[in-house]
């Protein structure tokens, strides 16, 4: 079994006086992790689960004196997908405040799903957890620095989702099945999304603009909806883990772009299940746009894992001085240019060094990229 990096966090966090919440995607590892975590402790364990009828009907409805039965000397509750029990906050909360004995533990597969059923009646009394699909530090220790290296053009085409990983030569078939259960048929289960050929048009044309500006507007036009459509889906997708957004720096300069993002893909894997590209390294012409997807949503990972506090950014003026990624911690600047072929070119630019005088510059090759992606 391949170790996650949350696994530390989350044993240490056991018998707080907390709950704690795992979120993440479908298929990410969220169920094998607290499972495999739960085997290695002596107490006693109570497993719901919300794909079963009977739990989603009497769970919402449980006092804390029927809660304190149903448990009894159990000292872990481990609450699988919790997302689909009706009012599941409430019934975190008074095993929490009320069974000081039990321990519970919930998993989600997105925010909007859990976080909204346990904002409100959760504040103070948990712990959340992000799972993403494997990070490079993971399979790294795993697998070897020397072999996961050797596997990057496959992490480029296929990504890290764990059942692609473990996969041997199905990779296609199995990205195109998650694609289809994850992304479509999951999203369209909420109640907000009203046109599923926009969202599916709309994922397309984010991930042919991955590493580009991306204009709302723009958007809009080019998938035939309002401009507040395209926004709520794209807040959606977030939510759910599918895509998350870099925003601008504009802090000093005048020419700084003021309102502009780029959106990017938790896995490359998605994306290119997305537009239907498998097509190896040698034969694409977005390169470049994968790589750089790869090294930046993997970084997003080792923030998030080893609980970085950092401010991420890409910064760009209007006369088209640009630089890939800045991340912001401490009062320095850290500015990165990410390379697929390591041409030796890449400047930082003067206006950017004039503006933050205190920053550093590095160019991420995949000679080089472990030391922007492990501790």
């Amino acid at each position: 079994m391949i170790k996650r990096k949350l696994e530390q966090y989350i044993e240490k966090r056991m018998f707080s006086g907390k709950a704690i919440l795992l979120f993440g995607p479908r298929q990410t590892g969220k169920t094998t992790l607290l499972e495999h975590l739960l085997s290695k402790r002596s107490e006693k364990a109570l497993v719901l689960s919300g794909d079963e009828p009977d739990v989603r009907e009497f769970l919402p409805h449980a006092t804390s004196t029927y809660l304190k039965n149903l448990i009894g000397k159990n000292q872990i509750i481990f609450i699988d997908g919790a997302q689909r029990i009706p009012d599941i906050g409430l019934v975190i909360k008074l095993i929490t405040d009320k069974i000081k004995h039990a321990q519970v533990v919930a998993t989600g597969s997105s925010a909007l799903e859990l976080a909204g059923h346990t904002k409100e009646h959760l504040t103070g009394r948990k712990y959340e957890y992000f799972l993403y699909p494997f990070s490079f530090a993971e399979l790294a220790g795993h697998y070897g620095l020397l072999e996961e290296k050797r596997n990057l053009e496959h992490r480029l085409i296929y990504g890290c989702y764990p059942e692609i990983v473990c996969s041997n030569g199905d990779e296609k078939e199995l990205l195109k099945l998650l694609t289809s259960s994850y992304l479509y048929k999951d999203l369209l289960m909420l109640d907000q999304i009203k046109k599923p050929l926009l969202l599916e048009n709309l994922l397309k044309a984010l991930a042919l603009q991955v590493g580009s500006e991306v204009s709302f507007n723009e958007l809009s036009q080019l998938v035939g909806a309002n401009k507040d459509t395209v926004t709520k889906y794209i807040d959606l997708l977030e939510k759910v883990f599918v895509i998350f957004r870099l925003p601008a720096l504009r802090r000093n300069a005048r020419n700084e772009l003021k309102k502009s993002r780029k959106i990017y893909f938790y896995d490359n894997g998605i994306r290119n299940a997305v537009i239907g590209d498998f097509k190896p390294i040698a034969l694409r012409n977005d390169a470049g746009a994968l790589w750089e997807n790869f090294v930046i949503s993997e970084r997003m990972k080792y923030i998030a894992y080893e609980n970085i506090e950092a401010g991420c950014y890409f910064w760009r003026t209007t006369q088209q001085q640009e630089i890939d990624y800045v991340e912001e911690s401490d009062g320095i600047f850290h500015a990165f240019e990410f390379k697929w072929k390591n041409t030796g070119k890449a400047k930082i630019s003067k206006t950017f060094t004039r503006n933050y005088p205190n920053n550093t510059f590095d160019i991420i090759t995949p000679e080089n990229y472990q030391t922007f992606l492990e501790p």
